[in-house]
Order: structure tokens, then sequence, then C-alpha cells
């Protein structure tokens, strides 16, 4: 069966649009109008127009959002354990979609699974929506004969990893818009309240206090070409982007925050983290240690760390231990590689690398946390100081001439 894109009215003329299944154009259109709708255009979505054609652009890969991907590894986890057959378990964990990319992207799967492709094949044409190490999992569960245990693990990863990135945005929430609010009023009275106070002192001649001066200059600039200035910022962020598409570009620019001191143990925090977690999982999963280091280093979101994960795996294919091969890089924490020592000597490498992974990760939020908590009396001083500086600046010369009248 083959995965097919409609539109079509209601009784009350109000388009709409799905996705269904079926052997041809026709069954679509026979159970639309089961459904009690009339069919305006039924297109399959392999290789028809609409959405889905542009799924297949070389430039454009269809995703999945967090959210979305824990909640379906959820539901084939728990259909997969009730001992239904996958094809079954894909078009039910269709069904209760609302979406109709995801939609799509399951039944396709499903038209796979029912031509005799393995789950993890079928999902290898959407590698935008099935991560390598997701699909590097479940074709380790296939090969085991334990792809629900397998889908419960990922499951368990996939909403951990949402619930840990939900966390840091909404700590970074108040903070930003605390900045982005500091800003807006600073720039309000520099454009608007600043002129109007200082006109008074244009018919004095005498000199104005330097403060009062660089006060002006900077209301005066801000006026006239504020504007420009904000286009401006957006064009160096644009180009900045797009310099950072180069490989060579962003390792230098990833190597120079890790220069930085205070980023520099946040990056390799969740790096490192992520590395150990993902590590863990895989190899838990059955996946052979030199494909889970390959695949757990590609994970890692600065290219100089990956690139360090890339030494480790070498150096482990050459016959090196894995904590040996760790402790040779600078990036990885010396915990880490003394767990990562004792689970190799203990046989429990999987356990100790997800403890080093829980470890890691509850020293980034404490972290976070205190960052985030000097970061906001921070800004309020800094607000405050602006404010008190746009006050003396326009005060200085009401003194001076209350000075002069007596």
């Amino acid at each position: 069966m083959t995965a097919y894109r409609y539109k079509a009215l209601n009784s009350q003329g109000k388009l709409l649009k799905g996705v269904l299944e079926g052997d041809s154009d026709r069954q679509i259109r026979a159970q639309l109008r089961q459904k009690q709708l009339r069919p305006v255009e039924v297109e399959e979505a392999s290789d028809g127009g609409g959405q889905v054609r542009s799924l297949r652009l070389p430039h454009w890969r269809p995703s999945l959002k967090a959210n979305e991907l824990a909640l379906i590894t959820r539901q084939l986890a728990t259909l997969v354990a009730s001992a239904l057959p996958l094809d079954e378990c894909l078009q039910a964990a269709a069904e209760q979609t609302r979406k109709s990319k995801t939609k799509a992207i399951l039944l396709q799967v499903r038209s796979r699974v029912s031509e005799g492709f393995t789950l993890a094949s079928a999902m290898a044409q959407f590698p935008g929506a099935f991560g390598e190490m997701y699909r590097a999992m479940i074709h380790a569960g296939e090969q085991a004969g334990q792809l629900g245990p397998v889908l419960e693990q990922l499951a368990d990863y996939t909403e951990n990893g949402q619930h840990t990135a939900q966390q840091l945005k909404m700590a970074l929430i108040y903070p930003f818009v605390l900045a982005a609010v500091a800003v807006a009023v600073v720039t309000a009275l520099m454009v608007f309240v600043v002129p109007e106070l200082v006109g008074i002192f244009a018919h004095t001649k005498k000199t104005l206090p330097p403060l009062t001066v660089a006060l002006i200059a900077t209301s005066d600039f801000l006026r006239d070409y504020g504007v420009w200035l904000l286009l401006g910022l957006v064009a160096v962020a644009v180009t900045f982007s797009r310099l950072l598409k180069n490989e060579a570009r962003k390792t230098v620019w990833h190597r120079f925050l890790l220069r930085i001191p205070g980023i520099n143990g946040v990056l390799m925090s969740m790096d490192t983290a992520r590395f150990a977690s993902t590590l863990s999982i895989l190899m838990a999963s059955g996946v052979p240690l030199l494909d889970a280091l390959r695949i757990a280093g590609a994970v890692m979101a600065n290219r100089v760390l990956r690139a360090s994960a890339t030494t480790v795996a070498l150096r482990v294919q050459e016959g090196s231990s894995l904590n040996r091969a760790l402790s040779q890089e600078p990036f990885f924490p010396p915990m880490m590689v003394h767990m990562v020592a004792s689970g190799e000597a203990s046989g429990e490498l999987e356990a100790m690398l997800s403890r080093s992974a829980t470890n890691q990760e509850r020293e980034l939020q404490m972290t976070l946390g205190a960052v985030m908590g000097l970061f906001e009396p921070l800004m309020v001083v800094v607000m405050g100081g602006l404010v008190l500086m746009i006050v003396m600046a326009i005060l200085l010369p009401i003194f001076d001439l209350n000075t002069m009248v007596r």
C-alpha cells in the first residue's frame, strides 16, 4: 500500500488536507466519499507534488521536532511491546498524529516495511527525521530480536533530551527578556526623551559637561542612524552565520570558543555528557564499540571536540583501551575517564558511562543555574547604571544653571 495526500471538501465546503494509505488513488477517492468528503486532489505522497515531494529535494530534508520524535518513539515502544505486527504499529502511530507531514513520514516508513525492508532501512530514507544514532539503535535491536526494549531505551533517551532542552530554554527566557527590555528602555530614552530634555540647554552659551555632550552625541547618532545601525548588525549576523557554514571557519570559531573562560567549561560539559550518554545507550543496545564511538562523536556539536572523539575511536581501533584513549585527549573530564576505567575493569562500561553522563548533566545544570542567577542581578545593575548616567548627564547642566542664578 502507498501513502497518498489528498485535498477534499466537507459538507460545509471547507477544504481539508491529509494523508491516507491505499492501493490506488481511486481507492483513496472511494475512502473519502465514504467519509462524506468530496475529493478535490489526490496524489501519491512518495513521488507526487505538494509538500511530500519537497521532502525529496536534495537541499531540504524532512525533520521531526524533538517532542514529536519522543512521542512517536514512546508510541512505537508501547505498541511493539503489545506484540502487534510492526506495520500495524506504524499505522496506529500514524493515525494518532494530527500533523500531515509526520503522518506522511510514518506511512511511507510503513509502506517500506510492508515491502519487506527492515525498520532501520525504511527510516534511512528520512535521515533528517531519524538520526544516525536512532537508526543504529533500531538496527541493533532488530538484529538482536530486541526491538521492543531498544525502543523503550530510545523513548527514555529522546524524552530526557527533550526535557533537558526545555529546561535550558526556560532558564534562558527570563535573562533574554530582561536584556531586551533593558536595551529597549535605554534606546527609547536616548531617542525620544533625551532630545526633549537637553533642548532647554540649547539657548545657553555655557559649556556643557562632557557627560552631557557625550549623551547628546549618542542620542543624535541613534536618532539619525539607529535604523542603519540595526540593519548593519543584522547584516553582520547573517554574514557571520553564512561564513560559519564553511567547515574550516566553523572549526576555527569552535576552537576560539573553547579558549574563552567560563564558556569553554559549559561547552565541554554539554558535549562530553552527550557523548557519554549516547555511547552508553548505543553499547547497551548491542552496537559495536567502534561504531558506537563514531556515532557518539558525530552527535557532539563542537567540531574540535568531534575531531577529538574521532581520534579516540582511531586509538581504540588500533588496540588501545577506551579509558587510555580518552585520557590522551584534553577535553574529556578526569572523572569520566576514571569511571570508564572502572567500567572496563568491572565489565559494566555501559552503566558507568550512563552514570558519568548523569553526573555531568547535573553539574551542568548547577553551573547554568549559577550563571543565570548572577546574570539577572547583573543586568539590573547595568540597566540602573545606564539610567543613572542619563539622569546625571541631564542634571549636571541644571545644577550649573542654578549656580549661575545664585
